[in-house]
């Protein structure tokens, strides 16, 4: 073989460079210490999958439970030594750049927003098809890369979990109404009619009321378990209350529907989620946990949702790529009102 003269040289080097990408990575478990911003190579698109060019992504919290490798049972999925992938970040706004085989809902160019399984904050990421959906026209890229996960688990939470449906007239609870998830929640439950009370600390007040809330509680004035008032419904996304204190504010057939919370190191929120259902079979009401999925199907009714003006994404504020570790540090210790997200950039 010849070597390669300079001019072919330079543009052999400019190829690969075109193939590289700016990206969060993390090598290993532990703090914010770990989020190193690297140059990696690009994802390959596969057959079924669609390369976005990444505009923007949102922080979540199984984002830091994942960083940290904490509870250990996360491990299981995410790599028992080391994360099994090096680049985090579940959502994820942008341009689709190229389309691998067999795809043929999307074509380059298309603006999308995804629930992405490999990584979204870096500048590409290669997606199934089947975790993206064509992003709500009046949104911008951040508004739309802080949907995916936090409302596509209100959502499941609400209609699936909950059983709340357009028409019924029920009084739904949502405990952490100010938190990415809450403030979904509050929305979509409106939208579906129903009477909705959010519970939040003093400075969120204002923002869980602007949201549409019918009622506002106070938790640092008021225990919403003991205020004698019973809900149909019960989100539950902060775990500060007992499942006995909670099941004191459902009706006698009421739901509490258990999104998140607080635990132990080994099981983290996963042993409150156990003692719920070891318990639900004994109680007149339903204790249910919540595993939210990716679906391109509640992509496309969060769109609808969105494109009415039902719901739109509340943003606490937005960091640079470069920034995702402090953004991070944010979410887990100032306790965030509404989302966080990453802005990538690019054209």
């Amino acid at each position: 073989m010849s070597a390669l003269t300079l001019p072919d040289e330079l543009e052999a080097r400019a190829t690969a460079e075109r193939r590289r990408m700016k990206a969060i990575v993390q090598r290993r478990y532990g703090t914010t210490s770990a989020l190193e911003l690297e140059d990696v190579a690009r994802p390959i698109v596969k057959a079924g999958e669609v390369l976005i060019r990444v505009r923007a992504a949102s922080v979540n919290m199984g984002d830091w439970y994942c960083m940290r490798g904490e509870p250990y049972v996360v491990r299981l999925s995410s790599g028992l030594r080391r994360p099994r992938n090096a680049v985090q970040g579940r959502d994820a706004a942008g341009r689709v750049e190229a389309v691998g085989g067999d795809v043929t809902r999307f074509r380059p160019g298309d603006e999308v927003y995804a629930e992405v399984d490999t990584g979204s904050f870096a500048e590409y990421a290669s997606v199934p098809e089947g975790l993206v959906a064509l992003k709500p026209a009046n949104l911008t890229f951040e508004q739309a890369a802080a949907v995916p996960v936090a409302a596509g688990a209100a959502l499941q939470g609400l209609r699936d979990a909950g059983n709340v449906q357009p028409g019924q007239t029920v009084l739904v609870l949502v405990n952490g109404a100010s938190g990415g998830v809450g403030t979904f929640a509050v929305q979509i439950a409106k939208a579906l009619g129903a009477e909705v009370t959010g519970v939040c600390s003093t400075r969120n007040v204002n923002l869980v009321r602007s949201i549409g809330a019918d009622h506002v509680i106070d938790y640092t004035q008021e225990d919403f378990t003991r205020s004698g008032q019973r809900y149909d419904l019960i989100l539950d996304l902060v775990a500060n209350h007992s499942l006995t204190d909670c099941r004191r504010a459902l009706t006698p057939k009421g739901t509490l529907v258990l999104v998140s919370g607080n635990g132990g190191r080994w099981f983290g929120p996963m042993g409150r989620m156990v003692r719920a259902l070891a318990v639900s079979p004994f109680v007149s009401q339903g204790l249910r946990p919540l595993a939210a999925r990716p679906s391109r199907a509640d992509l496309a009714v969060l769109r609808e949702l969105i494109e009415a003006g039902a719901v739109t994404p509340a943003i606490d504020r937005a960091y640079p790529l470069s920034e995702t570790a402090e953004a991070m540090r944010y979410v887990q210790e100032e306790h965030a009102r509404g989302k966080v997200v990453i802005t990538v950039g690019g054209a």
